[in-house]
């Protein structure tokens, strides 16, 4: 599997692009592209893959990913309804000089800090968030206006972290994404029955040892806490189905009741019964 370059044009009558939800959840998009990229998600929980860094997302993400990283679709496996929004733009979008100008000395921190891969919460990813679901139904020199306004509010914000202690883009990660793409998918597939670690490092042609050396590596825990993980998220899109505790527990591969509902607060906060109660309601 080799990691995509993908190809991008702003949109006519613009300097950068805008997406709306692509729809990319059943399809497995470890690319990059010389773009910077903010990437929005809203009403879903799902995997955060940036450079080296891995980790699980719950409800929104707001990400600022620099040029030449390669990143996973934020929607990949998501089987949920969830709204996107995500511009990619040129370091040049506004002019070869345009960040040497004084007034955007913050703005141009910030790009420099990109190539790190930024992730942004509280107040920051909400008002950011609220500011890029409205910026597609404005005209292009409000976008444009809408634009300076997030960058500003981006760079000046404390609520970020850096997902990767090196700069990420123009690595060679071939081999190791092959890997990464062939256990995603085992785990999408084999959820409930028993994900067997074994067979799974065999596919990648590891031992086992040396398997869980490599997930833990790149995926910052343990294979079987990915997996129960990976559980809890489909339990809930289940849930919020309207199909009960007992039928959401067995049909995610969890053979006890009592496990699935304690390791359901353990993660979400409250028990799969609070959690329907309070999204249903």
């Amino acid at each position: 599997m080799k990691i995509i370059r993908e190809e991008i044009a702003p949109d006519e009558g613009s300097s950068f692009k805008v997406l709306l939800t692509p729809g990319l959840n059943d399809t497995f998009l470890w690319h990059f592209h010389p773009e910077y990229e903010i990437v929005y998600v809203e009403g879903t929980s799902g995997t955060r893959h940036v450079g080296d860094h891995t980790s699980i997302y719950e409800g929104s993400d707001l990400v600022f990913i620099g040029p030449n990283i390669p990143h996973l679709n934020f929607d990949y496996g998501v089987r949920t309804e969830c709204e996107q929004v995500i511009i990619q733009m040129k370091e040049n979008f506004l002019g070869k000089d345009f960040l040497e100008i004084p007034e955007f000395a913050a703005i141009k921190r910030l790009f420099g800090q990109s190539h790190f891969g930024l992730s942004f919460a509280g107040s920051t990813k909400q008002i950011v968030g609220e500011k890029l679901k409205i910026l597609p139904h404005l005209d292009h020199f409000d976008q444009l206006m809408s634009l300076l306004q997030i960058l500003r509010i981006l760079a000046t914000s404390d609520q970020v972290s850096v997902l990767n202690n090196t700069p990420a883009g123009n690595k060679s990660l071939q081999k190791e994404q092959f890997r990464m793409d062939s256990i995603y998918k085992y785990v999408e597939t084999h959820f409930d029955q028993k994900p067997d670690v074994n067979f799974i490092a065999e596919q990648v042609n590891l031992t086992t040892a040396a398997f869980c050396r490599f997930f833990k590596k790149n995926v910052k825990m343990t294979f079987t806490d990915f997996v129960n993980q990976y559980r809890i998220n489909q339990a809930k899109n289940y849930l919020l189905q309207d199909k009960t505790v007992s039928e959401t527990c067995f049909a995610v591969g969890f053979e006890s009741l009592s496990y699935f509902n304690k390791l359901f607060k353990k993660v979400e906060g409250e028990n799969p019964s609070e959690f329907k109660k309070r999204y249903l309601k």
